[in-house]
């Protein structure tokens, strides 16, 4: 509300007569001496209060802050902040929707904004001259005119027109006077028209807030009586109206008047004083400096004082005081509203928690203060209408104490939050406990591959495993597959060692060859289609050579799983045992290992069944059928032999004569070596070779056997080996032929025979040993050859030892290979060697022996062996 509306409701028209009188008095005289009081020049945080509280949601505030733009020298605006605030005022000015007053206060604010509000003349000049305009408003268009000089100056006959017209409103003919007298020499020919007008006994206006401004516009010459003007305000005995424009001179009076600002504070909080020296009192502070915090309180406190009309006068008080400030922006968000509906009814977390540290800041502050009651009532409400959690007890904690302490029932409502929390913190805490201890043993399982300490402590030990990991730490290890990797991921070299990985090459692999689910079935099946991956039970039978292992170790390279690959022969005391003899310390713990296997987390390749005895067969049928929920994967040549019942069986076909070409063109990209024939030469080489072995001229048996020696994978790798060398291959000799080339090369560099009976008798004791590592240090020269790229009839493994040391290994690189050299120890008609004969003829370790013994001895001696 403008102080036009205050002055109607306010003064008795006898009062009015007089101060009019003398205020016209007065403004005539400045008038004709021309002289003009300067007006002072707004601060940053003044500016920035004057913006804050044109962007509240109520219009009448706005027009207050428009109201009060009047007052002071805008030129330090920017040229943007000039042009916002015309923009916003001619928009307000012009909607006959808005408030006459916040109208009016725009209007003024326009003739405050200089030549930004040029464009704008003609409007306001209408609103001026229509009768059907309320004269509230007219009279703020008058006063914007007066304001707007050079730009209102072909203007002031009209101005003059409404000036004498009686029958206009006597507030827009002052307006339209003191506009005359801002226009300079433009009005100086009207100037006794003005003073008759003046001088009418009629004239009922604004004489006290115009007389507080002249008062004020005494400066430097009134400092001296400051303290006499203090005292006059503080006179109980004086007219409120006088001392309300005392205290709008003080305020006037600036930098002066600081040292009692405290004072006027105090005139401020005292309720007994009138409504008009109280809201002066407010006027005059904000031309003095800014408040803090606590002093910004006692302005918005009149707010809520039973008989103050102007409550959008006091929330921009509090505003413009405080300059603006983020705290005082919360505070009228939440305080200080006429409208309910502008309380907010939504409210995130955290900014109730910093509205909620606010308020407890200002609560001490508050004391003896009618906004009290209000803060408490929107503590109460902010506590209802967030989320909190369990570490917001200790804040809502101090706003209940607060609140009980001074007897209001609203602690009770902070209260029943507060329970509600409670019941919550307990559930949060052992929620907490839960994932601390999650986070401490995922930290373990991180620094479990390289601890052997966390190893044996935590992990392997059974009853730390048990009783620290509250129970659902071994269920996890069992369950949950990266923990599963994880747990095995130190052993992982160990477990896949005898796979020997580290040689295998798997762009090498064929995986084209064929299988089928029945050993009489046609419907034949890519093996990597049949047997995707090592899920369930499998039992792979194939003859020697047809790529039984080779297909393990694929798998076991591309598993993401945990996968052990064991040697039949190495579960000669059972399938656990020998998965434990791969592990170490606390981690063979066999119950635990079960588990793992029973559920999944170890994947199992069992190759060579054939190689074993019916014992240990029988060993591995039942640990399978135990275990029938694991993942294993078994392979073996044909036999006599009933599988596990709980295991699928699936069968390894020979190359089909179609795949023999394709199979032998692809061996040359991994024929290493210096090569004779490469290319297309090689290419070329394979298909007359096959075309020459295929011809059907032959006889029908040694076709057949033909083709079933080139069906065999291992044996057409040699094939492709001599090829690609420019020898012509002896399909039934191919071991013996690779041998005879390799030990011509051997003579030839080391200048000696190779020493095949003390080799082959060195490879016999292996096999009776059940080792696969061939002895480097009696055969270095020998195994150097036997790796040449030309032969690769072994293979080598390097790593490094505990020490540090470089370690080195060479096997052979297939049991067929072996085979050769162990046959060598069969040969002869010795007692020795019939005896050895007769010895292993039952033993499935040597299998492979007599099969190559029946393509190397002489029929008669061949069909006496089968015999």
């Amino acid at each position: 509300m403008s102080e036009i509306t205050r002055i109607r409701k306010k003064l008795s028209f006898f009062i009015v007569f007089i101060v009019t009188f003398l205020f016209i008095f007065q403004l005539s005289f400045l008038w004709v001496n021309g002289k003009e009081a300067p007006k002072p020049k707004l601060k940053d945080w003044q500016i920035n209060g004057i913006f804050a509280a044109l962007n509240d949601d109520y219009p009448e505030v706005q027009g207050v802050a428009f109201d009060k733009l009047g007052e002071y020298e805008l030129k330090n605006l920017n040229k943007q902040q000039a042009k916002n605030i015309a923009k916003k005022a001619v928009n307000l000015l012009k909607d006959e929707q808005v408030d006459l007053d916040v109208r009016s206060s725009a209007a003024r604010a326009l003739g405050n904004l200089g030549d930004v509000a040029k464009p704008y003349v003609q409007d306001i000049l209408t609103i001026l001259k229509d009768e059907k305009v309320d004269s509230i408003v007219r009279y703020g268009a008058a006063q914007a005119l007066g304001n707007l000089g050079d730009a209102a100056k072909p203007y002031v006959q009209d101005v003059l027109t409404i000036l004498k017209d009686e029958k206009v409103d006597d507030y827009v003919r002052s307006s339209a006077a003191q506009a005359l007298g801002n226009l300079g020499d433009a009005a100086k020919p009207y100037v006794q028209d003005i003073a008759a007008i003046l001088k009418d006994e009629k004239v009922n206006s604004i004489v006290r807030y115009g007389a507080a401004e002249a008062l004020g516009n005494l400066e430097n010459a009134a400092k001296p009586y400051v303290q006499d003007i203090l005292t006059f305000i503080k006179d109980e005995k004086v007219d409120s109206i006088v001392r309300s424009i005392a205290a709008q001179a003080l305020g006037n009076l600036g930098d002066a008047a600081k040292p009692y600002v405290q004072d006027i504070l105090t005139i401020l909080k005292n309720e007994k004083v009138d409504s008009i020296v109280r809201s002066s009192a407010a006027q005059a502070l904000r031309k003095i400096e800014k408040l803090d915090l606590n002093q910004v309180l006692l302005i918005l406190n009149n707010f809520y004082h039973p008989k103050e009309s102007s409550l959008d006068e006091w929330r921009f008080r509090t505003y413009f005081l405080a300059g603006g400030i983020k705290e005082t922006k919360v505070l009228l968000k939440w305080l200080g509203h006429y409208d309910r509906s502008k309380i907010p009814t939504k409210i995130s977390h955290k900014e109730a928690e910093k509205t909620l540290q606010f308020f407890d800041k200002i609560w001490q502050l508050s004391e003896g203060l009618r906004l009290r009651k209000d803060l408490a009532y929107r503590i109460v409400q902010i506590s209802k209408l967030a989320s909190w959690q369990p570490q917001d007890i200790s804040l809502l904690e101090t706003h209940r104490n607060n609140l009980k302490k001074v007897g209001y029932n609203e602690a009770d409502s902070i209260e029943s939050v507060i329970i509600k929390l409670k019941g919550w913190q307990w559930y949060y805490n052992f929620r907490n406990i839960i994932l601390i201890h999650a986070a401490f043993w995922l930290l373990l399982i991180f620094a479990y591959p390289k601890s052997p300490q966390i190893q044996a402590i935590f992990f392997w030990n059974p009853w730390v495993r048990k009783i620290f990991g509250m129970g659902y730490v071994g269920f996890l290890l069992t369950w949950v597959p990266f923990l599963r990797r994880k747990l095995f991921e130190p052993f992982q070299i160990s477990l896949l060692a005898d796979a020997r990985l580290d040689n295998f090459d798997q762009q090498s692999y064929f995986s084209s060859s064929k299988v089928v689910k029945n050993p009489n079935s046609k419907q034949f099946l890519a093996i990597a289609e049949a047997i995707p991956n090592i899920k369930g039970q499998t039992v792979l039978i194939g003859d020697s050579g047809l790529g039984k292992s080779m297909f393990l170790r694929y798998l076991a390279k591309n598993s993401l799983s945990t996968v052990v690959y064991l040697s039949a022969s190495k579960c000669e005391k059972g399938v656990i045992a020998a998965i434990q003899a791969k592990l170490h310390g606390q981690a063979q713990d066999a119950r635990f290992l079960k588990n793992l296997i029973y559920s999944g987390a170890i994947d199992i390749c069992i190759d060579g069944l054939n190689e074993v005895t019916a014992d240990t067969r029988s060993l591995i049928k039942q640990f399978v059928e135990s275990y029938f929920r694991g993942n294993i994967i078994m392979t073996t040549q044909p036999l006599e032999w009933e599988p596990p019942t709980t295991a699928k069986t699936i069968y390894l076909r020979p190359l089909q004569q179609e795949q023999i070409e394709e199979f032998l063109i692809s061996r040359q990209l991994h024929n290493g070596g210096d090569l004779l024939l490469k290319g297309s030469e090689y290419e070329k080489a394979c298909k007359n070779y096959l075309k020459k072995a295929f011809n059907n001229q032959q006889a029908p048996e040694e076709l057949d056997a033909i083709k079933r020696v080139l069906s065999n994978p291992m044996d057409l790798v040699l094939v492709a080996q001599m090829l690609s060398q420019g020898k012509q291959p002896d399909l039934f000799r191919l071991q013996e032929q690779q041998y005879n080339l390799m030990a011509s090369e051997y003579q030839q560099e080391w200048g000696h025979p190779f020493p095949l009976k003390k080799f082959s008798s060195s490879v016999y004791e292996m096999r009776l040993n059940h080792d696969t590592t061939l002895n480097v240090e009696e055969f270095h020269q020998e195994l150097l050859s036997l790796e040449d790229e030309k032969y690769k009839m072994v293979i080598s493994r390097q790593w490094q030892g505990t020490n540090g040391e470089a370690m080195k290994e060479w096997y052979f690189r297939h049991d067929k290979i072996m085979d050769f050299f162990l046959v060598q120890n069969f040969l002869g008609d010795s007692e020795e060697i019939q005896t050895r004969l007769n010895k292993h003829i039952g033993d499935p370790r040597f299998r492979g022996v007599y099969f190559l013994l029946a393509n190397l001895l002489e029929p008669d001696a061949a069909f006496g062996l089968r015999e």
